[in-house]
């Protein structure tokens, strides 16, 4: 597995790829581009059923859970925008997008403005891979050095907008600084905006709370360093409200078992609580 952060994105869509590859009874999500944005040496495997036990038992070696966390976080993402959309939503904007395709599948169709914020290399990927429809807009951007509100403005956002920000599966890999610094960029979206974002657990990140992810740990946390930002759960209201932000739900290991995990027979090994999801409102 990839442990740049810069390579990433390509872990998830692996996923989503090999899940939506499933009988509609045994998957968790459904995304019918995922495959299209893979190297096309990976195809052949997310096509072939033994070969996507196989994947899952490769990603499993990182720690018990950790595929089911990652399938039912881009379940969970996916199910905030299609109720935003549904809610008539004026703009959706993808921070940090990688190679996800959730603006094409669930955005474009409505006729809703989306934006799609990530790293330069990221976005060339992107549009060798797949082609974009004319209301999602790439937006290059660097979230350590630019200004984020800038960027978008120059590509056509417009502030005023009620709109959806989805931050999923970035915030370990920034800053503290970077962090706060696009919820300050977030605090000027209107009331009634939502934001949707994940976030390691700080114990995790401290090592003092694993949950038998020791692997991934040495991977991501201790070996090359590329987790860096972390929260507890009895954080996240206060500095949301900082930047006028109210919590409305936060879900983890726990909910996904419940929510998605066991109606399909699955997760009787329970998932790690080590990412967890939030949505918020803005006020």
């Amino acid at each position: 597995m990839a442990t740049r952060a810069a390579d990433t994105p390509l872990i998830p869509m692996l996923i989503a790829a090999t899940e939506s590859a499933e009988p509609s009874g045994n998957r968790l999500l459904t995304d019918d581009l995922a495959i299209r944005v893979l190297p096309l040496g990976l195809r052949p495997l997310v096509r072939n059923r033994t070969t996507r036990g196989w994947l899952r038992k490769v990603m499993e070696r990182e720690g018990p859970g950790l595929w089911d966390s990652l399938a039912c976080r881009k379940r969970y993402f996916d199910e905030q925008t299609d109720a935003a959309v549904r809610a008539g939503v004026g703009a959706v904007v993808v921070l940090g997008a990688g190679l996800d395709t959730r603006a094409t599948r669930l955005v474009a169709a409505a006729g809703i403005p989306a934006f799609e914020v990530d790293l330069p290399v990221n976005i060339e990927l992107k549009r060798r891979r797949i082609t974009l429809p004319d209301s999602v807009v790439q937006v290059a951007i660097d979230f350590e050095t630019q200004d984020l509100a800038t960027t978008l403005a120059e590509r056509g956002y417009r502030g005023e907008a009620t709109t959806l920000f989805l931050w999923e599966g970035v915030t370990q890999y920034l800053t503290e600084k970077a962090v706060r610094s696009t919820l300050e960029t977030l605090a000027a979206a209107p009331a009634g905006s939502r934001l949707v974002f994940s976030y390691v657990r700080q114990d995790f990140l401290d090592g003092t709370n694993l949950e038998g992810c020791e692997r991934a740990y040495r991977r991501f946390v201790a070996g090359k360093g590329i987790w860096r930002f972390g929260l507890l759960p009895a954080d996240v209201p206060g500095l949301l409200a900082e930047y006028g932000w109210r919590e409305l739900e936060q879900v983890g290991g726990r909910e996904y078992v419940d929510r998605f995990l066991e109606p399909l027979g699955r997760g009787a090994e329970g998932v790690p609580d080590l990412e967890r999801c939030v949505t918020a409102t803005k006020i």
